[in-house]
């Protein structure tokens, strides 16, 4: 995988990654406000595009897997930072949306 692959490898995960990273957000500020109606479709749509990011990184470590050289950039590793924080995010907000949940 040349060097160019693995930018726009790590733009791909950005751009899911910050997409649910951005829905995630939302949903905690509408759960803060009280309004669960749309929290389950929000945390699918930040599950699916956290399933994208997911599925563009393990194109890189199958490569890596396979033994080919990797020559890793910022902007994967920019990549790789966003998914990691957006997961741990995700399951951060399911504990709060459980706490929002059980004080109404």
């Amino acid at each position: 995988m040349t060097k160019e692959e693995l930018q726009m490898l790590g733009f791909e995960i950005v751009a899911y990654a910050g997409d649910a990273r951005s829905t995630l957000l939302k949903v905690l500020k509408e759960v803060r406000a009280g309004n669960f109606e749309n929290t389950e479709a929000a945390l699918k749509s930040a599950d699916e595009n956290l399933t994208l990011a997911h599925n563009a990184q393990t194109k890189m470590l199958a490569e890596e897997a396979d033994g080919k050289d990797m020559e890793l950039g910022f902007i994967f590793v920019h990549g790789q930072d966003h998914l990691m924080t957006t997961l741990l995010l995700r399951d951060l907000i399911q504990d709060f949306i459980a706490l929002y949940r059980s004080r109404r």
